[in-house]
């Protein structure tokens, strides 16, 4: 087993370096990453898909590419602009409502991202469940100039994601709502509340835990990192 310490190139979610420990078993690496602040119920899930990548065979796969995005932190617009840039990724997702800084913030980092992508590129925001449903009709009414692909997890609850898509054209994408739920297979009213599940493999337990959440959901689902290494 080792233990690892990543220094960030950028603050992300108030976090600048990003700890661990990897292990190898049978069939390879397993990595354990969970946040500091997660408590044991969440963490023990993150062990899970750490003890499967280690010692359980990985599915077939069924495609040799895959695309991928680049995720966008709470940066200056000028910033935010070079990392896109910089990426060469045609789909980009930014992180918007942190606390204590003004919207008005949020839209000029959409907009330099926009503006970094061209038209042609993918755009995503991605609110953490920080708004109240109000908050979300007004603000992704004003982020809609951007061409928005989908908002990502803009209210907390599921019942407000709901209420919230019955009100706003932006298509709604679901994340906390989905791997903090006790059993994220049975979620009523997903199909309500969401156009995308974002599927994040370590903390719904690993891959195969994943591919059954796909499964049950009957919605688009984006696989998301939770910031983890490339093991």
């Amino acid at each position: 087993m080792r233990a690892f310490a990543i220094p960030l190139r950028t603050r992300f979610r108030r976090t600048d370096v990003r700890e661990g420990v990897v292990w190898r078993g049978a069939c390879g690496w397993g990595e354990w990453s969970p946040f500091p602040e997660y408590p044991p119920p969440v963490a023990a899930r993150w062990l899970a898909a750490a003890r499967e990548a280690a010692h359980t065979p990985w599915p077939a796969p069924l495609r040799d590419t895959i695309p991928v995005n680049v995720t966008v932190p709470v940066v200056p617009p000028g910033t935010a602009h070079e990392i896109v840039a910089d990426s060469g990724c045609s789909t980009a997702k930014v992180k918007v409502a942190e606390p204590g800084q003004p919207f008005s913030d949020d839209l000029a980092r959409v907009e330099a991202v926009r503006d970094a992508l061209g038209r042609s590129g993918k755009l995503r925001v991605d609110a953490n469940g920080a708004w109240t449903v109000d908050q979300a009709v007004d603000r992704l009414r004003l982020l809609s100039a951007f061409d928005l692909e989908y908002a990502e997890q803009p209210v907390a609850t599921l019942s407000e994601m709901t209420a919230l898509r019955r009100r706003v054209g932006v298509p709604l994408a679901a994340d906390e709502v989905v791997r903090l739920a006790g059993d994220p297979t049975r979620l009523a009213g997903l199909s309500e509340a969401a156009d995308v599940v974002v599927l994040k493999v370590q903390p719904l337990g690993g891959v195969w835990p994943a591919l059954r959440v796909a499964e049950a959901c009957g919605l688009p689902v984006v696989v998301s990192s939770a910031l983890e290494t490339s093991v």
